[in-house]
């Protein structure tokens, strides 16, 4: 059923969460019952804006991988809002400049493999999260569950964030991910889909590189995960724990032996379509539009085609038929719906639940390009009569992707 519906008050938690409830609970992981927002993060320009100002990078080189006690992390916590678009790479990438060149450069480079994933994902699309040789695709017999043993103090310690927050800091993104296909050979894309339902910035870009990376798909050298990674990056998490005198991880993992296999897609090495992958480079206008359409990947005040028409409606659509399949967290449409919510305070906002082909089928659109297949799909569905450019950080080239050395060394000077 395609409905319109009123969003609830963006500053009131308690009310965003029972709309989410009553609109979209039987979409989510949990159900209508258990709806809560990130018992961290706030969706919405504003919350972004301030996360952003107290962002410090001074420290960030030699803190960004601890994870205990949380006082000493130096992870910024900006992906939830670079994700939706609240935040673009360019701004994040300005705010550091003049901090300690260390830590400038490292902070950036993790912004590169953002926009490394982006370029990847934009050309792959659904090859990224194709079966792999020779790494576990289903053929482990652990069940959906069993390497994450909520018994072991570090896998409780990541879980509750991870189902609490909507978020993990990367170095136990990458525990997790290892223990789950390196030792216990579970099918990696069922972890990634676990990751993917509860991170708030959860993509597919960032979140199948991540997990291809540290399953070795692109070398043949797993991530190996042991105790010594904990005692190191959150000292005490183990003095707890009902295993520490058997530790389960005590030792290295025996890696198995993988043949490389992302590096083997042809398309990694040229694009046949950079003119896809890239979008406009300027703005493609057929006739005028009527509204604005925006998606979960740009709900930023200055996305492009918002930018361009103030005075036209903004239309935002829940896809049912596509959230009905995905079942994410309800932490995640929380944040989404505060982020429409505020938005609606300054501007007029539609916004709907059911199917985008159908609800917007009749409609001239205004849009921001987006690097991803589901919205390629959707705008060859619709009446798009302007398209703008997607923000790149670095516009994508048509070189090798197959590694993150080959892309930054091939792309296309600034």
């Amino acid at each position: 059923m395609n409905i319109a519906v009123t969003l609830p008050p963006h500053d009131d938690l308690s009310a965003v969460q029972r709309w989410v409830a009553d609109h979209l609970g039987h979409l989510t992981l949990e159900g209508p019952d258990t709806v809560t927002g990130s018992a961290r993060f706030r969706g919405g320009q504003s919350a972004a804006d301030t996360a952003l100002h107290n962002f410090e990078v001074r420290g960030y080189a030699a803190r960004r991988s601890e994870v205990l006690p949380v006082t000493k992390r130096g992870a910024s916590a900006l992906s939830p809002y670079i994700r939706h678009g609240l935040l673009t790479l360019k701004e994040v990438w300005d705010h550091v400049d003049g901090g300690p060149s260390k830590d400038v450069e490292k902070f950036r480079d993790e912004l590169m493999w953002q926009e490394y994933a982006r370029h990847l994902y934009a050309r792959l699309g659904s090859q990224l999260g194709a079966p792999l040789r020779g790494i576990p695709n289903g053929s482990g017999t652990a069940s959906a569950h069993d390497p994450w043993d909520r018994s072991m103090a570090c896998m409780s310690l990541v879980l509750g964030e991870l189902e609490g927050d909507g978020w993990a800091v990367n170095q136990t993104r990458m525990w997790m991910a290892s223990q789950w296909t390196v030792r216990h050979g579970a099918d990696w894309r069922q972890g990634e889909e676990e990751f993917f339902r509860h991170l708030l910035d959860g993509s597919r870009a960032a979140n199948r590189t991540g997990w291809q990376w540290t399953v070795g798909s692109g070398n043949g050298k797993p991530y190996g995960f042991s105790r010594w990674q904990v005692e190191k990056r959150a000292p005490g998490c183990c003095d707890g724990c009902v295993h520490r005198r058997a530790c389960p991880i005590q030792q290295w993992p025996d890696t198995p032996e993988w043949l490389p296999s992302i590096g083997s897609l042809d398309a990694l090495k040229h694009d046949i379509d950079l003119a896809k992958t890239q979008g406009p480079s300027t703005v493609d206008r057929l006739d005028n539009a009527e509204a604005v359409w925006i998606t979960a990947e740009s709900l930023g005040e200055g996305d492009a085609a918002l930018s361009a028409h103030p005075n036209l409606p903004a239309i935002f659509v829940f896809d049912e038929p596509l959230l009905r399949r995905l079942r994410l967290s309800g932490k995640r449409l929380v944040f989404l719906t505060e982020a429409l919510a505020e938005l609606a305070t300054y501007r007029s906002v539609e916004v709907f639940i059911g199917s985008p082909v159908e609800i917007l089928t009749d409609r001239k659109l205004a849009t921001t390009f987006t690097p991803v297949p589901g919205g390629h799909a959707l705008r060859r569905k619709l009446n798009i009569t302007e398209l703008h450019p997607w923000p790149w950080l670095r516009k994508p080239g048509n070189g090798s992707v197959a590694s993150f050395s080959a892309w930054r060394n091939g792309l296309p000077k600034r």
